[in-house]
C-alpha cells in the first residue's frame, strides 16, 4: 500500500551562481526570465529538482538547459528557505556556485530563459526572488575559499602566465598583492608545471604554466595545506 504524507511538502529547487573572469573583471552569469513570476527580470539559472535526480544532477541540467554550459566546477553553497521567497508556493532552494573558464565556454539562452548574459559583479542588475542574497553569499564563499584551496585555477585557461594568475587573485579578492611575495609563495607550492611555450606580453614574452591538479590531490590526501 503506497504511503501518503499527512502534511503538505515544500517544493525543492536549485539555483546556480556561475562565476567567470575575463581580461578585466570577475563576472556572474545571469538569465532573463521568460516566464512569470518576475518575467523579464534577471535571475540566477536554476529550476525545480526532478524526483529521479540528485541535487547536483539537477544543477548541472539547469545550467545546460538555461545557459548552454556543459562543464563547470560545481560546489554546494547553502540552502535558502525563507517562507515567502517565492510568490508561487513554498519553495526551498539549494544553491550552488560554479566556476567556468569563460574563453572555453559559449553561453546561450534556452528553455524558459529569454537571454543569458555575463555581468560584472560590480554591476549586477536588480534580481528576481532572493537571488541577490544568494550571489552575495557565493561571492563571500569564493573569496574565502580562494585563500586556502586552489579553486582559482578553475577560472583560468589551461595555460596561463604568472601575471594572469596574480590578476585573478587581485580581481576576486579586490585588493592588490605584492608581485614578488605572490610569485615566491605560489611557486613555492611546486604545483605549477612550467611549459616550453611563452606568451607575448609587453617587451618580453611571459612564461606559461599549467596547474598540476593530480599532484595537488595527492598532496592534499597527505595533509598538504594550500594557503595564500
Amino acid at each position: 500500500m503506497p504511503h501518503t504524507y499527512e502534511y503538505p511538502r515544500a517544493a525543492l529547487t536549485v539555483d546556480c551562481v556561475v562565476f567567470g573572469i575575463d581580461d578585466h573583471e570577475l563576472k556572474v552569469l545571469l538569465i532573463q526570465r521568460g516566464l512569470e513570476p518576475f518575467k523579464g527580470r534577471w535571475a540566477l539559472p536554476g529550476g525545480f529538482v526532478r524526483v529521479e535526480e540528485t541535487l547536483e544532477d539537477a544543477a548541472l541540467r539547469e545550467l545546460r538547459e538555461e545557459t548552454g554550459l556543459k562543464q563547470a566546477f560545481l560546489e554546494q553553497l547553502y540552502t535558502f528557505g525563507e517562507v515567502r521567497r517565492d510568490p508561487r508556493e513554498r519553495v526551498v532552494s539549494v544553491a550552488y556556485y560554479a566556476l567556468v573558464k569563460m574563453a572555453l565556454e559559449e553561453t546561450r539562452a534556452a528553455t524558459d530563459a529569454a537571454d543569458a548574459r555575463w555581468f560584472p559583479v560590480s554591476k549586477i542588475p536588480p534580481l528576481a526572488f532572493d537571488h541577490r542574497e544568494i550571489v552575495d553569499a557565493a561571492l563571500q564563499r569564493l573569496r574565502g575559499k580562494l585563500s586556502y584551496q586552489p579553486i582559482g585555477f578553475e577560472l583560468l585557461p589551461p595555460k596561463f602566465t604568472l601575471p594572469q594568475l596574480q590578476f585573478l587573485y587581485e580581481t576576486v579578492l579586490g585588493l592588490p598583492l605584492d608581485k614578488r611575495n605572490f610569485r615566491k609563495k605560489i611557486l613555492g607550492f611546486d604545483l605549477l608545471i612550467p611549459l616550453k611555450e611563452t606568451q607575448a606580453s609587453g617587451r618580453r614574452p611571459a612564461a606559461l604554466y599549467r596547474f598540476d591538479k593530480a599532484r595537488y590531490e595527492r598532496l592534499a590526501k597527505r595533509g598538504f595545506h594550500f594557503e595564500l
